[in-house]
């Protein structure tokens, strides 16, 4: 029976099992444009509403990866990778890809451009003056051998099912499918040729999985999806339910990634990054536990070499760490009442950004670097009327308006309310 579109997606539709030929001749066709936007949006809408079995996103994933290239290294220090599913604040790649170089990995990391509230790695590295995200394979290749790391985006040849899928799902409202998460991240990383990955799963009003139960299904996903392509991959459940570090935007997070691996990071910041790192240590033999990869990697914080190794990547990569980056004009926004911090809408604090020009409403959006909010209050914290709660790095009559509805994204309350942990679980559960 000749293979037609339309009857897979009503398939899905309604709740039945693709098979593994209906996947791979539907993710083909995307890819060379016989299968148009508008199918692949009712497949992705269809698989959001439906789901899909650990057989079928396997395939799926199977597929996107399948679609291009995958990397070869040659012999030597293992590969490794670190993925967020995406955070307010999350600078975290731009600590630990350096100072896993450091540690003698190599780390080819390809990274995304900001999805819905949340921001995006590149995005943030395109604030430093001549910094190229669009490194081909073969400077990839040269250049994580030479530096040890790059941040880079996915160049054509790879996972291009998935380059394709991503700048719709992000106008689709089809973000938050777990099987489609997966086969985003894991086709672009399993293209990198890793021997470890580790995930950070964000949970909260910050990220994409609000519950718990949410970030375990996506963890759980993500890791057996990796075990089964034959890379050791762990995962972290993190709380999103406030910002990462202080600064969220741009320019900004650099800021904040130097100063930090200057010695003057937040404590949040500096714990989760050692956290991640450490899981890579441990599944490449590096240190023998969680604990010693800790340790090595702060010493490298402590010893100025991450920051060295920081400018080492910038500059190979076209860039000047250095040079001045251009920051908005600040604004101090105040309580108007007084209380105990109990929630912060974190996932409003993104989209405010995106209103600042910071992010994008549509993919063709141009992106003001120099916008961003600076979080200056934390879950737990007993703060009195008139006091600072953020400050505001915006142009024009944009950062007024941000300035007058700010207050609202955090919630006060008269009983103090504990500050919530930053590492919820662990996937798989035994080290």
């Amino acid at each position: 029976m000749p293979f037609n579109p339309a009857n897979v997606i009503a398939k899905k539709r309604d709740g039945g099992a693709l098979t593994r030929d209906e996947i791979a001749a539907f993710v083909s066709g995307f890819t060379t444009g016989d299968i148009p936007d508008y199918q692949m949006s009712a497949l992705a809408m269809a698989i959001y509403l439906r789901g899909m079995s650990a057989d079928e996103t396997a395939m799926l994933t199977e597929r996107m990866l399948g679609s291009g290239i995958q990397m070869r290294w040659q012999s030597g220090s293992p590969c490794v990778d670190k993925h967020s599913t995406g955070g307010v604040g999350d600078k975290v790649s731009l600590l630990l890809a350096p100072l896993l170089a450091c540690c003698g990995l190599r780390v080819p990391m390809i990274s995304g451009r900001g999805l819905g509230p949340t921001g995006g790695t590149l995005d943030k590295l395109e604030s430093i003056p001549g910094f190229r995200t669009d490194l081909s394979l073969d400077e990839i290749h040269k250049l994580t051998g030479r530096v040890g790391c790059v941040i880079t985006g996915a160049s054509a040849e790879i996972a291009p099912a998935d380059r394709k899928l991503y700048a719709l799902r992000d106008v689709t409202a089809t973000v938050a499918s777990i099987p489609l998460i997966t086969a985003s991240i894991m086709s672009k990383k399993l293209a990198e040729g890793l021997d470890a990955l580790v995930l950070d799963v964000k949970v909260g009003s910050g990220a994409f999985m609000k519950t718990l139960d949410q970030a375990r299904t996506l963890a759980q996903s993500l890791v057996e999806t990796g075990d089964r392509m034959g890379v050791k991959t762990t995962a972290l459940i993190t709380d999103m339910s406030q910002p990462l570090g202080r600064m969220a935007g741009n320019a900004v997070e650099v800021d904040e990634t130097v100063a930090a691996l200057s010695g003057r990071g937040s404590e949040d910041l500096i714990a989760l990054t050692n956290s991640l790192g450490a899981e890579l240590l441990v599944a490449t033999g590096k240190v023998s536990t969680l604990e010693e990869g800790c340790a090595l990697l702060q010493g490298h914080i402590d010893s100025g070499r991450g920051l060295d190794k920081l400018r080492d990547m910038v500059s190979a990569q076209g860039g000047d760490l250095d040079a001045p980056r251009s920051i908005a004009p600040a604004t101090i926004v105040e309580a108007t009442r007084s209380g105990f911090v109990a929630a912060i809408d974190v996932e409003a604090l993104g989209y405010e950004i995106i209103h600042l020009g910071g992010g994008r409403r549509v993919m063709s959006d141009a992106i003001d670097h120099s916008v961003g909010i600076e979080t200056l209050v934390s879950i737990g914290d007993r703060i009195e009327s008139g006091q600072p709660l953020a400050r505001i790095f915006a142009n024009g009559e944009e950062g007024q308006r941000a300035r007058t509805v700010l207050p609202a994204h955090f919630r006060l309350q008269e009983e103090y309310v504990p500050r919530p942990p930053l590492i919820l679980e662990r996937y798989p559960n035994v080290p």
